[in-house]
């Protein structure tokens, strides 16, 4: 005797098209210029972070340790990679989630470093600096949304602005090394006359300093 069905089966499920969307000549333009800059700079894996035991070891998300090592010393600017390890090791302790580093956070960091395109260990610790203390900034920006009392407010107000003065004092120092410390001072002649018999020469450097007459 057949079995009589308890409910109706279900109706069959009809897939919709997939809703088709053109790109304007602008959103193409934006999406080519974003991948050639990034076809531009090196190649680097992401860092995933994994418990081992009682400790978080911090790694490069590749197929190849060895070449993912690599490909994050190359976008570090690091030639020894022990320092590499010491820079991912620091950059993860800016992110801690109770035993375990918040990988979010850490790859932030990581990209913030490989943004500035360090040439060498000095540009990357500077670089490392300037992640930490834009997290710092964004967290005290936080606090200062949250605040309870006037003295709080101050507090949060005062490690803010110091936090902030300090980013910029870092991209200057940056922007200062990539340059050498040298400032180029172009130094013009100017004669104007004042009389038949007198004429007055101004010497204007620009870039820094006054105007010297002789």
């Amino acid at each position: 005797m057949p079995k009589v069905p308890t409910k109706p089966p279900s109706p069959a499920k009809t897939a919709l098209p997939a809703a088709s969307y053109e790109p304007t000549e602008a959103e193409r333009a934006a999406v080519e210029a974003l991948f050639k800059r990034k076809g531009a700079r090196p190649p680097a894996p992401r860092l995933m972070a994994q418990m081992r035991g009682e400790v978080c070891e911090v790694e490069a998300a590749h197929p190849d340790p060895a070449l993912g090592q690599t490909l994050l010393m190359a976008a570090l600017g690091a030639t020894d990679s022990a320092f590499a390890d010491g820079i991912l090791s620091q950059l993860g302790n800016l992110s801690p989630r109770g035993r375990k580093v918040d990988e979010q956070t850490l790859n932030f960091a990581l990209a913030v470093v490989k943004g500035i395109e360090p040439r060498d260990e000095l540009e990357a610790m500077l670089g490392a600096q300037m992640a930490a203390v834009h997290l710092a900034s964004m967290s005290m920006a936080r606090r200062l949304e949250h605040v309870d009392t006037i003295e709080q407010q101050d507090s949060a107000a005062a490690a803010l602005t110091k936090l902030t003065r300090t980013f910029g004092h870092q991209v200057e120092a940056l922007r200062r090394y990539r340059g050498g410390g040298e400032q180029v001072v172009k130094v013009t002649h100017q004669h104007v006359n004042v009389s038949a018999d007198r004429a007055v020469v101004g010497v204007v450097a620009e870039g820094g300093g006054g105007v010297e007459k002789s």
